[in-house]
Order: C-alpha cells, then structure tokens, then sequence
C-alpha cells in the first residue's frame, strides 16, 4: 500500500466539518459506514456547542456502523448525456458543513487538479481513461472547456523540435530504447557517449557498487525551442510557452500520477539546479520540456511514495537511481541530438548570409537606386569603403581570438604537469628551510639529494614552458620547414604521465622520406594537442585491456594517419566535429579544438579530415587525416 497513516483522511476536514465515507468491496455483501460528525466543534477545536473545552484526540468519536447493501447497489445513472451501469462496489465520500465559500473559479482550480491525476498524455494517444471526473452543483452537471489540453495535444503534435516517443529502459540490459521524430534509437549506459556526461560520472561509481533498484520504466518527452531564432515550424508565441511552461516531467504510477511531480515550480530532476551549478548550455530548462515518466507497483516495488503525498520516498538506493538515469538521458537529448540541431539552424543562417552576400547585394541594389544622385553616391561609396575595411579587420581579429584560444587549450594539458612537479617542488624547498632554520647538523649528502630532486623538477618546468613558448605566434615566428616528427615527439613528452596512468600504448610509424610541413611550430603543437586531447578522453570513456594510439607519417604522399582504438566518432557527430562550439564530450568539452586545428592549417593551405575509408583507417576508433601537400605543390 502507498498511503498507510491516515492524513488524506485528516485533510478532508479541512473542506467541512462532517464526512461521511460509505465503503463496499466487490465480495462483501455489506456496506460500511465511517462518519466523522464534527459539527459541534469550532475550526480550532478549541469550543464545543460554542463553550471552551480542553479537548484531546481520545475525546473525538467516530461512528463506524456495518449495514445491508443501501447507498452502493448496481444501478443506472447519468453522466452528463451518457448512462453508465455502476457497480455494486465502490466508495462514496460525502463532506457537509463545509467551511469557506466555493466559487467557480475555485471549483474549475479543483476539476483541473483531480482530472490531472490521469495522464494529461491519453488525450494525446486517444486512450481511454480508467475513470472521468465529473463536478454537479445542484444536480445539474458544470461542464468545463478543456481546450487548454486540445491545445496543448496539438502543441505536442506539430511544435517540438525533438518527440521522443515510446521510450522504455530496461534495467537488465541497461540501455534506453526509444523514437527520436519517428526514428527507432538505441543508447546503453556503457556507450562512451554517455560515460563522459558529467552528471553520470560523478555517479558512476556507486552506480557500479550495486545493481540498479528502481527497475524498468517508460518515458516520452517533447522538447521546444524558446528562442526567437527557431525557424517557423518550431516558432512558439507567447500563449504556446505559457501552456507549456505549465507542465512539466510528470510521473505515473500504473497511470496515476504522482504529486507533486509536474507542477510548473517542481524540479524533481534537478535540472534548474544542475542548470546553475554546472552550465546552463549543457541541461535543457524545464520550461522547454514536457514529458512523462511511466513506473508500476509491480514493476518498481522500490520506487515508493511518501505518505504526504509529495513524491518518492528517498531512502535506499532506488529513488537516486530513478532520477540519475533520467538526467543521464536528458543530458545526453541535449548534449547530442538538441546541440545537432542548434548547429545546424546556426550554420543555415551563417550560410544563407554567406551565400547570398547579403550586405553586398543590398549595396549594389541601392547604388542602383540612387545612381542619379552623385552626392548620395559619394557617401554610399565611402560606407562601402569603410564595410570592406571593418571586414578585413574583423576578419584579422577573429584570427587572432582564434589562435589565442587554441592556445589556452593546448596549454590547459601542460599546466596540469608544470603544476604538480612545482607543487612537489615547493613542499621540498619548505621542507629544507625547516630543516635549515632548526639548527641542528645537517647531513651534506641528504641536501645534495634534495637540491638534485629540486633541480631536476626546475628542469622539467623548464623544459615544459620552453615548448609551451612556442604556441604563441610572433614576429619571430615565421614560416620554415619542420620536420613534423620532432613536433610530434615533443608533444608525446608532454603527454607521457597521461599515456602511462591511462595504460595507453603509443607508436609511431614512418615510411618514406621525413614528412616536412611549412608553418610554424605553433601550428604543429595545437594541432597535435588537440588530437592527443580527444584520444586521451575517449580511451578513458572504455572498458578495454589494450587501449593503442598510433600516428603513421608518410612524407612521400605529404600525409600523417592519426588514430586510436577508442569508441570512435558517432556517425550522427560526423558532420558537426569541426564545427565551434560543437563537443561530443558533454560538459567537459569547449567545441573548439578540432575547429581550431582545421582553421590553423586551412591557412598554410594544409587540412584534417575524418578518415571514412576501409583503407585509410588504421586503428577501430577514431582516424584522421592530415594533409601537408598543397594545391600548388
């Protein structure tokens, strides 16, 4: 049983001061009466028949009284235009000297409430419902417009971005099946892209301590786009964000719902929270999301409801299991298929601005238009002047910013290095001023020891910051021929402790003559950075005995094979990988490393590819192409 101490029964007093409740079940061949008659006692029961008394629970009576079937007997009777045949079984509350006035308006509030106790999602799916909920006043039956929900069905229909439909885990196989826009998906929880969420990996690990206790459920949710950029279809005036902004994930158990899960100012799931405290841009709000979530006594015995009614008991593991896979799953809809779409409404706009040269056409247009007034034409003239110059500039800095940000990422690496060896640096040199400040004997041959340990730790900072010099771009760092080896080399330096903690082998193959690219060392450093950055990331995502990054050089065909037995690039991320601000990795990626690698070496007219042919991949995960031939060559 979900309710076990009696407070709805409470709660009822709080509408009248006498309830009488007529109970009968299907076998029993009699009824029961409960009646609590409180009518001599004020609000507060504090008088009674109008005098003071000090009153205790053990002096309120109720009347309990067994009787031969009367109220609930099989019988016809009207609901609204239709006749029903009920049972002989049931309950009848009755509530009379009711406290406080009822007025329509309080009345609607009620019937909005207590129809909603059934999935608002059955409108949608034409189901029929277990049971109508039906107000009279004065025997006349008050008939309320339910076109809210038509018109929120309809907005489910015809405005989401993303409908995800028919959605179910299955606690044995750990793995979401579901529809994405009609669209049969599969992601299971040990898939890499799901791993690297960071709100599944801070919980992984007690994940993995024990076997998940909530069990299986269904889902379905329907993401919006709230911002003024979504294209037509997808646009919602302000009546269709304010219907949705009044629901949110409700949940059901054995399609009842469960309170106060759905209310328009519950976060059961976190997602406002986590929206704060970790990124806005990696959650999607609760605003833009509708959506429910199916659970049944039988199937999620452990998933239990607190007895005030006010949603899951949060004791074992069951609940917290519940609700991390569900923030999984949402974090995943926005990180993956959400993020596709975002680019991919960018890009269109960016494009068609690109393709059509609009600001260019819109000058010629007016030059046109006023090609008989010589002084306007003079002035239209200069703007355009001045539009071309402010282009190149603007142009000339996004360089730049480019560049600059490429190398606050390559250097994020190396920092995690330099800062250890100069934290075991320091807690040295204060252990040797102690030692120096007590006045006692020192031994010679300790503080030789320690001062080598200091040196070679100052050597290592040293020899790190040298390479890390060479990211930035100068006057004094022009153009040369490299040999792309001994980047590569210095690069693998740097990423040393990483490839041994991880248990990552890595090799290198040549053929050929050495590969030689013109640029500078900065180019080479980012690019590689960057390419060990992902490697790294995604080998640490998967459970493998032997994890392999290899790169093989070819300078007779001017190319360089970079590759890893990682998971590899999901195909639905293919066209988005060298896109800004587009990461696989969840909340831990920028969207910005391979962006940056492509546009550096599109300016020495070199370039990177994703390698898609059988013959071109050496390693099962992820394999790129780096190009140092140019046209001209």
């Amino acid at each position: 049983m979900q309710g076990e101490k009696g407070i709805g029964r409470f709660a009822i007093l709080k509408l009248g001061r006498r309830v009488e409740i007529i109970t009968k079940t299907q076998k029993d061949k009699f009824e029961y009466i409960v009646d609590y008659n409180f009518t001599k006692y004020d609000n507060d029961f504090l008088t009674e028949n109008g005098k003071e008394k000090e009153l205790f629970i053990d002096d309120l009576q109720v009347n309990v009284v067994r009787r031969a079937q009367q109220s609930i007997i099989t019988k016809e009777v009207n609901i609204g235009t239709r006749k029903i045949k009920r049972p002989d079984h049931g309950t009848i509350i009755e509530i009379s000297d009711l406290k406080g006035s009822w007025s329509l308006r309080k009345i609607e509030a009620v019937y909005s409430d207590i129809a909603r106790l059934q999935s608002i999602f059955s409108f949608k799916n034409k189901k029929k419902k277990d049971f109508d909920v039906c107000i009279y006043k004065d025997n006349e039956l008050i008939n309320f417009e339910e076109k809210y929900l038509e018109k929120l069905s309809s907005l489910l229909d015809e405005q989401p971005v993303l409908k995800i439909e028919k959605g179910k885990f299955n606690d044995q196989k750990m793995e979401f099946t579901f529809n994405l826009n009609g669209v049969a998906q599969k992601i299971s929880l040990s898939d890499p892209c799901v791993r690297g969420l960071l709100v599944f990996r801070n919980a992984s690990k007690e994940l993995e301590q024990h076997k998940l206790e909530c069990g299986p459920f269904e889902f379905g949710f329907y993401i919006f786009d709230f911002s003024n950029q979504a294209p037509g279809r997808f646009k919602l005036n302000k009546a269709d964000k304010d219907i949705i902004k009044k629901h949110r994930i409700y949940l059901y158990r054995d399609e009842i719902r469960v309170y106060p899960y759905g209310e328009p100012d519950d976060d059961w799931l976190k997602i406002d929270t986590y929206r704060g405290t970790i990124s806005a841009g990696h959650f999607l709000s609760n605003d833009q999301v509708v959506g429910y979530v199916n659970i049944t006594q039988a199937g999620n015995p452990s998933l239990k409801d607190k007895t005030n009614r006010e949603g899951l008991i949060e004791e074992g593991n069951a609940t917290a299991d519940f609700i991390i896979l569900l923030q999984t799953f949402l974090a995943y809809i926005r990180q993956k298929p959400y993020s596709r779409y975002r680019k991919d409404l960018e890009n269109k706009k960016d494009q068609n601005i690109f393709r059509t040269e609009a600001v260019r056409n819109d000058i010629e247009k007016l030059k046109e238009t006023i090609k008989d007034n010589s002084e306007a034409s003079e002035i239209l003239s200069k703007i355009e002047d001045e539009y071309i110059a402010e282009k190149k500039y603007l142009i000339r800095r996004a360089e730049t910013t480019e560049e600059l940000a490429g190398v606050g990422l390559s250097v994020e690496t190396a920092s995690h290095d330099i800062m250890a060896i100069m934290s075991k640096v320091l807690i040295n040199i204060d252990s040797l001023i102690k030692d120096l400040v007590s006045g006692d004997k020192i031994d010679i041959n300790q503080l030789l020891s320690n001062l080598q340990s200091i040196r070679g730790g100052m050597g290592f900072v040293e020899s790190q910051l040298k390479d890390i010099q060479l990211l930035f771009t100068s006057s004094k760092q022009r153009r040369r021929n490299i040999k792309v080896i001994e980047v590569l080399e210095k690069v693998v330096k740097i990423y040393e402790r990483f490839l041994k903690k991880e248990s990552i082998e890595f090799v290198i193959k040549s053929s050929g003559s050495p590969l030689i690219a013109k640029t500078t060392d900065a180019v080479l450093l980012q690019l590689f950075l960057n390419l060990f950055d992902n490697s790294v990331y995604w080998l640490q995502q998967v459970n493998k005995s032997e994890k392999k990054i290899e790169v093989s050089l070819n300078g007779k065909a001017g190319q360089l094979f970079f590759s890893d037995n990682g998971p590899g690039i999901d195909k639905d991320d293919v066209p988005y990988i060298f896109e800004p601000f587009y990461s696989g990795k969840g909340e831990d990626g920028r969207g910005l490393g391979l962006y940056i690698a492509r546009q550096l070496l599109e300016r020495n007219e070199y370039s990177i590819e994703l390698a898609e042919l059988k013959s071109e991949r050496i390693l099962s995960g992820a394999n790129f192409i780096i190009n140092f031939f140019k046209d001209s060559d």
